[in-house]
């Protein structure tokens, strides 16, 4: 039997909370703080690309904009889950 997404997705969560002592559920987010600095307009918009291309790389979708949780269908004209304002 084929694994859900869901399943998945909190099986990978309590598997990082396991190797962390600061959890005993779920972490979802990554446990460290090395800030990235965004000096120039040039640096946010490879952040934002990295960022658009993560669900692409992961097998998920095949373009970044049809991802539905990715603010990457605001810069196609597609409205997004969350309000994006591009300057």
């Amino acid at each position: 039997m084929q694994e859900s997404r869901h399943e998945w997705l909190l099986n990978s969560f309590k598997k990082a909370a396991a190797t962390n002592s600061n959890n005993t559920k779920n972490q979802f987010w990554q446990q460290h703080n090395n800030p990235i600095e965004l000096w120039s307009p040039n640096v946010i918009q490879q952040k934002i690309n990295y960022t658009h291309n993560n669900p692409v790389e992961a097998g998920f979708v095949e373009n970044d904009h049809e991802y539905l949780y990715s603010s990457a269908r605001d810069y196609c004209s597609i409205k997004g889950l969350v309000k994006v304002i591009i300057d």
